[in-house]
């Protein structure tokens, strides 16, 4: 692997961070964007196919596609608005030899579909901007706010986008705050994407959920199946053995 971290070129306040689970590696920078538990989480979370087309919406630095390769053998794209953010995604992909399954498109997901036709994805993840616009989002530099702020998207614009590439039947994965989990079940009935699974993640067993992880289908029928907590913490401020699990663990990819 260290010849290929010699063939990618870092810029200015970039570094490269271990992927803790199959040897990956990735391009980070705390002035621009650094990966965080939640995209984690969803990376095991979502239900993929073992071949097709995934997209994963909101991509950032790449890490959910990244991490997504240990899962399925399908092909995975994501899309990023952010050139810088875009760039450091495809460099990624290349630092670990993965062109061939993974390709990162620089773009705004909103009109995504024109250049792709609609309905062409099995299985679509997205990690997006949690806050609405409220003011505070001037506060940080353009990159942070479009990651934290809807600036970029909304969260309708989102759903739009997933049920407009999303075949019939498909699944949309999602990690939000727990706060607006009644504006995303509600868009997406309104989009025609049937919420199916959620599953709430709890910093401690005593303290309210600060994530919700959420997966619908393509014009499914109506039920849905709320799963057992995940807590991060235990009481002696150590990981709880399922997420030693999903960050140390083995999920090989299917051939």
């Amino acid at each position: 692997m260290s010849n290929r971290l010699n063939e990618v070129p870092l810029l200015a306040a970039e570094r490269v961070d271990d992927l803790l689970t199959h040897n990956l590696h990735i391009i980070q920078s705390d002035e621009v964007f650094s990966f965080s538990m939640d995209a984690v989480l969803l990376a095991r979370f979502a239900s993929v196919p073992p071949r097709g087309r995934v997209l994963d919406l909101c991509t950032g630095n790449g890490v959910i596609p990244l991490l997504l390769t240990t899962r399925t053998a399908a092909v995975i794209e994501g899309i990023e608005i952010q050139p810088r953010l875009a760039d450091m995604a495809r460099r990624s992909v290349a630092m670990n030899a993965l062109q061939e399954k993974i390709t990162i498109h620089e773009g705004d997901l909103r009109t995504l579909h024109l250049a792709t036709g609609y309905g062409v994805y099995d299985a679509i993840t997205v990690n997006p901007p949690y806050m609405p616009l409220n003011g505070s989002d001037l506060k940080l530099n353009t990159h942070q706010a479009m990651a934290r702020h809807e600036i970029g998207c909304t969260l309708e614009e989102v759903i739009q986008a997933c049920v407009r590439l999303v075949r019939t039947g498909g699944k949309v994965s999602m990690v939000h705050k727990p706060q607006r989990l009644v504006d995303i079940v509600s868009l997406m009935r309104k989009y025609r994407l049937e919420p199916k699974t959620i599953r709430f993640v709890h910093p401690r067993a005593n303290l309210e959920a600060n994530m919700v992880l959420i997966e619908a289908a393509r014009d499914g029928k109506p039920e849905v199946r709320v799963q057992p907590p995940l807590i991060v913490y235990t009481e002696d401020n150590e990981y709880c053995p399922e997420i030693l699990d999903i960050y140390y663990g083995s999920k090989e990819v299917k051939s």
